[in-house]
C-alpha cells in the first residue's frame, strides 16, 4: 500500500511540474504579438512615401521590429517599459524622415497596431 501511494505521489508531482510551465487557457507569454512584420510597400502607399524616405523608412522600421521583439523575449517586468522605449524611439526617428501630414498618418497606423495587439498593458 505504502508503494502504491509514493507512487501515485511521484506520479503527480511529475505532471504538476511539467504542467506549470504552460500556459493556462492562452494566458502565457505570447512573444508572436511582438513579431512585426512591415509590408513596406502598403505603408509607403499609405504614407505617400518618396523613394529616399522610403529607403530611410525600411531601415527604422528594421529596427523597431528587432528592438520589439527583443522586448518581447524580456522578463515581464521590463517588458511594459522596453516595448514603451522602442516606439519612442521608432516615432522620434520617423519624425526625423516624414512630414507633419505622413507623420499623423503614421501614428495613427502605429496606434492601431499598438491597440490591436494589445502591446501596452
Amino acid at each position: 500500500m505504502k508503494k502504491v501511494i509514493l507512487t501515485v505521489v511521484a506520479v503527480l508531482s511529475m505532471t504538476t511540474a511539467f504542467a506549470g510551465n504552460e500556459p493556462i487557457n492562452g494566458q502565457g507569454n505570447n512573444t508572436s504579438v511582438y513579431e512585426l512584420n512591415v509590408n513596406m510597400n502598403q505603408l509607403a502607399r499609405t504614407l505617400s512615401l518618396t523613394e529616399g524616405q522610403k529607403y530611410e523608412v525600411q531601415g527604422i522600421m528594421d529596427t523597431f521590429a528587432k528592438e520589439l521583439k527583443e522586448a518581447g523575449e524580456s522578463e515581464d517586468l521590463y517588458r511594459s517599459m522596453r516595448v514603451k522605449e522602442a516606439i519612442n524611439k521608432d516615432v522620434k526617428n520617423m519624425r526625423r524622415v516624414l512630414n507633419k501630414k505622413q507623420m499623423r498618418t503614421f501614428l495613427n497606423v502605429l496606434n492601431s497596431t499598438v491597440a490591436n495587439r494589445g502591446l501596452l498593458k
